[in-house]
């Protein structure tokens, strides 16, 4: 799954782990070249959102993941928006439809590491106040490398606006996990995005995250960023909360 909060998202106005294998990408904004397990399901019941030149916004909604064959993984987000702007009223609505395809082309059992493609088609708002009202995609290229109970993962892409060049824009971003018991993950991110509009500055936030395990089918995922570049009009803060379902 990808779980990107952008700038981008809220210049428009919308804006858990297995036990084995391990599960990385969410919560992070950084993907993984993992793909759901063949024949098995990634469902995640999430919340998340950002403070950026004093409106907050964001998205609650499912992001459905299937292993629809070996190292193949289909995606369909549905998320709802949210903007309470520092001036003017609270706005809510269907917002972005994501459809995504994950593919791991190489394996780190096989090559230094595991690298998947992972373009990502986001379809018009479906509302007026909230969301992208054009479609877009995002071609990003992910890597990611396992040693004992460390995880390091990261890469990233451009993202396409049907809106314009001038909407167009690349992200990158690395994360590093470790297991601290068998049940529980943490992790750091360092992130950033390019300026994808006129008045929308570049940004970098560092995060940190949080997996935690309460059985094999059931798992919480908890993520907080900070920017560290632009802060005031970009992106003061970020976070994602979500439930993940796997079987």
């Amino acid at each position: 799954m990808g779980r990107r909060i952008s700038s981008a998202a809220l210049a428009a106005g919308l804006t858990v782990t297995c036990l084995a294998p391990a599960i990385a990408g969410p919560p992070y904004q950084s993907d993984d070249p993992e793909p759901t397990e063949y024949r098995h399901y990634e469902i995640y019941t999430f919340n998340k959102g950002a403070r950026s030149k004093g409106d907050l916004a964001g998205a609650s909604g499912i992001d459905f993941n299937y292993g629809a064959a070996p190292n193949l993984q289909l995606t369909a987000t549905l998320p709802v928006g949210f903007d309470f702007p520092s001036n003017g009223p609270a706005a809510f609505g269907l917002s972005n439809i994501e459809l995504a395809a994950k593919y791991r082309i190489l394996h780190q059992d096989t090559f230094v590491f595991d690298v998947a493609v992972f373009p990502r088609v986001f379809l018009p708002s479906g509302s007026r106040s909230v969301g992208d009202r054009q479609a877009s995609v995002l071609l990003p290229i992910w890597v990611q490398k396992d040693w004992g109970k460390w995880s390091a993962f990261g890469g990233g892409g451009c993202q396409i606006s049907a809106a314009g060049r001038s909407h167009d824009f690349c992200l990158y971003g690395g994360t590093v996990t470790r297991q601290i018991a068998p049940t529980l993950q943490l992790g750091i991110e360092l992130f950033h995005q390019t300026a994808d509009g006129i008045g929308n500055p570049a940004t970098t936030s560092l995060g940190i995250g949080a997996k935690y395990d309460l059985n094999d089918n059931f798992h919480l995922l908890g993520y907080a960023a900070k920017g560290i570049q632009n802060a005031r009009t970009a992106n003061q803060y970020s976070w994602y909360a979500a439930v993940l379902f796997t079987f």
